[in-house]
């Protein structure tokens, strides 16, 4: 059974930071690739972070230089660290796991970010 638990998200001020988790169970963590995705009102889902297990990264032009994926294959987590927060980082963040040869993917739950004054 495929488990992503996130905590984090909540209400951050413009310029403010957050770091997001996601604790994954029922997969061999070390060789997944892991990622993060956000879904905006009226948006569609966009891919925000992935890092495979190389471990490689790669960030959505819009978050480069702000945000920071990592994992830890002994916790079996990984986060999302975001400083410099803007209001159109506002959206609903969601856990991403992704096996490399089948790319089946699973799901978190979702949580919301907020980036308001």
């Amino acid at each position: 059974q495929v488990q992503l638990v996130e905590s984090g998200g909540g209400l951050v001020e413009p310029g403010g930071s957050l770091r997001l988790s996601c604790a994954a169970s029922g997969i061999r963590f070390s060789i997944y690739t892991m990622g993060w995705y956000r879904q905006a009102p009226g948006k569609q889902r966009e891919l925000v972070a992935t890092i495979t297990s190389g471990p490689r990264t790669n960030y959505a032009d819009s978050v480069k230089g702000r945000f920071t994926i990592s994992r830890d294959n002994v916790k079996n987590t990984v986060y999302l660290q975001m400083n410099s927060l803007k209001p159109e980082d506002t959206a609903v963040y969601y856990c991403n796991a992704e096996y490399p040869f089948t790319r089946t993917r699973s799901w978190g739950q979702g949580t919301q970010v907020t980036v308001s004054s």
